[in-house]
């Protein structure tokens, strides 16, 4: 099936995000409307401890207008291999590097809307690095077990959605590596 984009016009240039309204030619001849915003890829990481206690930043969101809790995630930045960017932030974030770090997955967040794509991965054998955030970042770490954070995303604590993508993720990961 073709989709051509017959007409693309940039409507907003904003700083972390571009928004296109794309007129498109749909395989039966029809034409319709398409809002697309195009952002960056990012990373998403589950850091895990010796004792398999999870790292959690809690930070405001601004489109939520509130603290929400969340595995440590930030931008790939331009060039940059996904990996270096999940070593970099995971330490940028709270403070402690992984020695071993296995991709997970990856998956676009809103890929009815968002070109934005995000790369998993947990992060284990964790030792001290220098806490980095951005100036802008104000974060709280908080640290939870597997099975503590399960029951906040089914208690409504945790919200978004790539965290409990890679909560269940690191759930999954552990039990494959039991049958092992």
């Amino acid at each position: 099936m073709d989709y051509e984009v017959i007409d693309s016009q940039l409507k907003y240039d904003g700083k972390v995000l571009k928004v296109y309204s794309d007129k498109v030619k749909l395989p039966n001849g029809a034409t319709a409307t398409r809002e697309n915003v195009i952002r960056g890829s990012a990373v998403a990481m589950v850091p895990v401890d010796n004792e398999g206690t999870m790292y959690f930043v809690r930070q405001y969101r601004h489109a939520a207008r509130k603290l929400v809790l969340e595995i440590p995630a930030g931008m790939i930045e331009n060039g940059e291999d996904p990996k270096v960017a999940a070593y970099r932030e995971l330490e940028e974030e709270i403070g402690l590097k992984a020695e071993k770090l296995t991709f997970i997955c990856s998956t676009y967040m809103a890929i009815g809307i968002c070109t934005e794509k995000v790369y998993f991965y947990i992060a284990e054998d964790l030792k001290p690095g220098k806490l980095n955030p951005d100036p802008d970042e104000i974060i709280e770490i908080e640290k939870y077990t597997v099975d503590e954070a399960l029951k906040m995303i089914f208690e409504g604590k945790i919200e978004d959605v790539k965290t409990m993508a890679g909560i269940l993720a690191y759930k999954q990961y552990i039990s494959c590596k039991s049958d092992i």
